[in-house]
């Protein structure tokens, strides 16, 4: 998770006009990393809905594994997640 004086501090208010809020900018972050930039208001609205934790574990997941479609084990991994009970 990021602090949000280091999201701050790479807001860019030319570039990022449209992004106000963090999880706009988690989701926009989630799209890069997983190479899915095509499907970003899908990882935004992820971002919003979903627990944090859960995005969190998903993504070092994948980051972790060597896939060729990342966006969508990130998928398989974040439903896997949300159905089994967490301890």
């Amino acid at each position: 998770m990021q602090k949000v004086g280091t999201i701050l501090s790479k807001f860019n208010p030319v570039e990022d006009k449209y992004i106000s809020r963090e999880f706009q900018a988690y989701g926009i972050y989630l799209s890069e990393t997983l190479g899915d930039y095509k499907h970003k208001a899908l990882y935004i609205r992820l971002a919003k809905t979903v627990p944090r934790a859960i995005l969190e574990k998903a993504l070092s997941f994948v980051k972790d594994a060597r896939a060729n479609n990342k966006a969508k084990l990130f998928m398989w991994k974040m439903k896997e997640l949300r159905t089994t009970p967490q301890e």
